[in-house]
């Protein structure tokens, strides 16, 4: 008996580009459902005198798309937040890249944005989106990122610094180039990285490149605070 291909949806990711650069996409950062929704068939009848065994004949009619929905942390002012309400009033583009790299795309109109801010739990938003056109189908030829980068640690010298490295679709590989102030360290490309005393006073980030088999993409993480001496 083969072995089932089932996945869990852990390392999908959704984005959303412009219709007016319809090539420029932005991922929404933690995302935790995304419901494509369901195309609809109607039926248009065609029933004649003379059909068969006096039974109603039927032909495909149109498609009705659906609607679409995509749950998430609410983080406001966020670069997510901040996209998600500029769509009042737009035709937008959405797409969903599956863990295996295949992906989904589509035309989309904002339909609803509520967001949940409880006293004692996370706070969370749920995007309604129509689906606003037929959906096309086919794989990533890069990774694509879901969440940026970040680092792990505190940011002081001779304290252990440790990239974390996102969300990615499909699978990839990693390889990590370490910054002070933008700027390459010489020799800090692990996915680890020690503070020195020359990084005292300066930021550092952490630049994560993925790569596949079709191709490769890179993402930088958030500064962390300025380096802390021993």
């Amino acid at each position: 008996m083969a072995d089932s291909e089932a996945e869990i949806g852990y390392g999908s990711v959704f984005e959303m580009a412009d219709q007016d650069t319809p090539t420029v996409f932005i991922a929404l950062g933690e995302v935790t459902n995304v419901d494509p929704g369901d195309d609809q068939q109607a039926r248009v009848e065609v029933t004649h005198y003379q059909s068969p065994g006096r039974t109603r004949e039927y032909i495909p009619g149109m498609i009705e798309p659906g609607s679409a929905t995509v749950e998430m942390n609410y983080v406001p002012g966020s670069a997510t937040d901040l996209a998600i309400l500029a769509m009042v009033g737009k035709k937008n583009i959405g797409r969903i890249t599956l863990p295996n790299g295949v992906r989904k795309t589509f035309p989309i109109i904002r339909d609803t944005y509520a967001t949940a801010i409880p006293i004692d739990d996370r706070m969370t938003a749920t995007l309604t989106l129509h689906r606003a056109g037929a959906t096309t189908t086919d794989s990533a030829e890069a990774p694509v990122n879901g969440l940026i980068p970040s680092i792990a640690g505190i940011a002081q010298v001779d304290e252990v610094l440790t990239a974390v490295p996102g969300v990615w679709a499909p699978f990839a590989t990693f390889t990590y180039q370490w910054k002070n102030e933008g700027v390459n360290i010489p020799g800090a490309t692990g996915p680890t990285y020690t503070p020195v005393v020359g990084d005292v006073g300066d930021n550092l980030t952490v630049e994560v490149t993925a790569t596949n088999g079709a191709g490769a993409a890179s993402a930088t993480s958030a500064e962390t605070a300025p380096v802390l001496a021993a």
